[in-house]
């Protein structure tokens, strides 16, 4: 319960009373956001009650109260589903869990995107396969048949903090970090009991206080498409989308598919890494 703690409280955090609709208040501030009684106020729950599912002292909070709290919080419906995740956990021994496998029709699904920059990412973002395009346009400066190996497989949460070429490569950093960081948040929820998720937390806890900012702020948002401009070390500057789909034999894992606007000059780039040879 010592998450779902620290959501609340950070999400406490972001809101002001005039955004929820309560008077400002001339006095300063010790914290900002909102009160323990002035949310709880606005769930309809006592203040007592509200801070022993603060503290982690209260459990089995029902349906209502969360979706009370969640309207309360202005949460989303990922962050609603969050929510709900972090209040039916129990306290449960961390575990190993086995190397992930790559299914043969996911890797059949790469194969057939020859043409389009594509790789399939596991729950923790970590490289299982890529496609010579989407080995070439993310990622060239690393070895093509690490994904082989499970030891030694890319993470791409990881090198988007860590590997100057990564980061380099995003024209927007931040947002991408950003985007990357609320996926993991959502990934983490539901596999509270997963212990290499919770080592490259802390890794990255340890090498970068940008990720400690951001996964301080407990915001969660599961990847979507999204565009980003990226800024290639062979070929220069291009647009791209990146696409998910999931396959239907691996729901825990994703395809991400790289795709340029039709007759642009990002797709003239694309075209012109493909035939470089990366």
């Amino acid at each position: 319960m010592a998450v779902l703690g620290e959501f609340l409280r950070a999400r406490r955090s972001l809101l002001r009373p005039e955004d929820v609709g309560l008077p400002a208040l001339r006095e300063r501030r010790r914290v900002a956001g909102l009160r323990r009684e002035e949310l709880a106020r606005l769930a309809g729950v006592s203040v007592s009650y509200y801070t022993r599912l603060e503290q982690g002292q209260s459990v089995n909070a029902s349906g209502a109260i969360l979706d009370a709290l969640a309207e309360a919080l202005r949460l989303d419906e990922h962050e609603r589903e969050h929510l709900r995740e972090l209040a039916a956990q129990r306290p449960r021994a961390q575990r190993r869990p086995p190397p992930e496998r790559l299914d043969p029709l996911a890797r059949d699904l790469l194969r057939s995107l020859g043409d389009v920059p594509a790789l399939v990412l596991g729950r923790r973002s970590d490289v299982l396969a890529w496609n010579p395009l989407g080995h070439a346009l993310l990622a060239g400066h690393v070895d093509f048949t690490a994904p082989d190996r499970p030891a030694d497989r890319p993470s791409t949460v990881r090198m988007l903090f860590l590997d100057p070429h990564v980061r380099e490569l995003y024209a927007d950093w931040p947002r991408k970090a950003r985007a990357v960081v609320g996926n993991l948040r959502a990934v983490a929820g539901r596999h509270p009991e997963d212990a290499l998720l919770a080592s490259l937390v802390g890794e990255l806890s340890m090498k970068s206080p940008e990720f400690v900012a951001l996964w301080g702020d407990h915001r969660v948002k599961p990847c979507e498409a999204d565009s980003y401009d990226l800024r290639h070390p062979l070929v220069g500057p291009l647009t791209v989308a990146q696409q998910i789909l999931t396959p239907a034999r691996s729901p825990e894992q994703t395809v991400v598919v790289v795709t340029t606007a039709e007759g642009s000059a990002s797709e003239n780039t694309l075209k012109l890494l493909a035939r470089s040879g990366h």
